[in-house]
């Protein structure tokens, strides 16, 4: 029987295994031996999301690895012990303000304000900032699109949802994070 993630994540924190796969035979990065195609570029992509998001989510990286077809991420999710300003900043940063494909600043600073001013608002914000399946829906929806856009193709791009595995004691990171680095 399978159990709403929900249950699997704990709210409070912890530290997870994370890995996403691609689906239909994708590469998401490396050369495809069928078509000949290269899209080791697609690393740096992946590397330079799991960076950014980990400065704006309250959680630290661990270990992280990218193969042909998925990769795995070992990573903490910390208490967040920010003002609402920061939490607003930081919700700006992943959602910001566009008008015409430019960042308009007086629309940026009014929805700044909007977010501080509803505390109902700003609850949500800081609870999403330091949840497992909001960092990995930032992670993988971007990375789906800009592969899709380079395939010239429309669908899903990862396999289902991600899967986690929460590691309860410093023997299981330590082992999590060596198979992720012989990876």
């Amino acid at each position: 029987m399978t159990y709403p993630r929900s249950h699997l994540v704990d709210s409070n924190g912890g530290t997870y295994h994370v890995c996403s796969r691609c689906v239909r035979r994708t590469f998401l990065c490396g050369v495809d031996e069928l078509t000949g195609r290269d899209f080791s570029h697609r690393r740096q992509w992946i590397q330079a999301r799991i960076f950014q998001l980990s400065k704006i989510f309250s959680i630290s990286i661990y270990a992280y690895a990218v193969m042909s077809n998925h990769y795995h991420i070992v990573l903490r999710i910390d208490p967040l012990g920010i003002t609402d300003e920061e939490v607003a900043d930081r919700w700006l940063q992943l959602c910001p303000v566009e008008s015409n494909g430019e960042r308009e600043a007086t629309l940026q600073a009014a929805r700044r304000w909007a977010i501080i001013s509803d505390k109902e608002r700003l609850a949500e914000l800081r609870t999403r900032l330091q949840s497992l399946s909001w960092f990995m829906r930032f992670m993988n929806e971007p990375l789906a699109r800009l592969a899709n856009k380079e395939d010239n193709c429309t669908g899903r791009f990862w396999e289902g949802r991600f899967k986690s595995q929460i590691l309860l004691d410093e023997a299981s990171v330590l082992a999590s994070m060596v198979y992720v680095d012989l990876n």
